[in-house]
């Protein structure tokens, strides 16, 4: 199974559990966490076991985080990811496809890049025919986001523990 993807500026690899420095760029800010779970950054201890074990899930399963790194600087610059969104139980089963970038890399594209990429391992390599994306309502650019890439709105609903309003994209194969 493929474990590297190449976009035109980035390679997309396995995250691993010596990311969790550059990840913690991400996870620290406030703007990049602000529709994330509770809205809060998380602390540095809380991303290093976060990176830890989603490295494991690769390990295990040959799929899931892929850290973004910058093909010009070979810096980490955020994430595509394939996961399995047990925090919303109503659409289960399904993999949910997921970005994150840091803030400044914001505006130059690379979130629809990196997503994209993800979304072509998952309809080839892991063999799907649909993925999902859980949105905050209010997060206009990750909506952006998942309109580039040709989602379309499946519902809306709330996040149990949070209830904080998400749409739910999808894409299918």
């Amino acid at each position: 199974m493929t474990s590297a993807l190449r976009t035109e500026r980035l390679v997309l690899r396995p995250i691993a559990a010596d990311d969790a420095e550059a990840m913690q760029v991400m996870n620290a800010d406030p703007e990049v966490m602000r529709y994330i779970g509770a809205g809060v950054p998380l602390t540095p201890a809380e991303t290093e076991a976060r990176t830890a074990k989603a490295a494991a899930h690769w390990d295990a399963y040959g799929w899931g985080v892929f850290a973004a790194v910058e093909v010009d600087t070979g810096t980490l610059v955020g994430w595509a990811a394939l996961a399995t969104p047990t925090f919303l139980p109503e659409i289960l089963p399904v993999t949910e496809l997921g970005w994150r970038m840091r803030r400044d890399r914001w505006g130059r594209g690379y979130a629809p890049e990196a997503a994209r990429a993800a979304a072509g391992f998952a309809f080839g390599e892991l063999g799907l025919d649909r993925v999902v994306s859980c949105i905050h309502a209010e997060n206009a650019a990750s909506i952006r986001v998942a309109a580039k890439l040709g989602m379309s709105l499946e519902r809306e609903t709330l996040i149990p523990g949070f209830e904080v309003p998400c749409k739910v994209f999808e894409l299918k194969a």
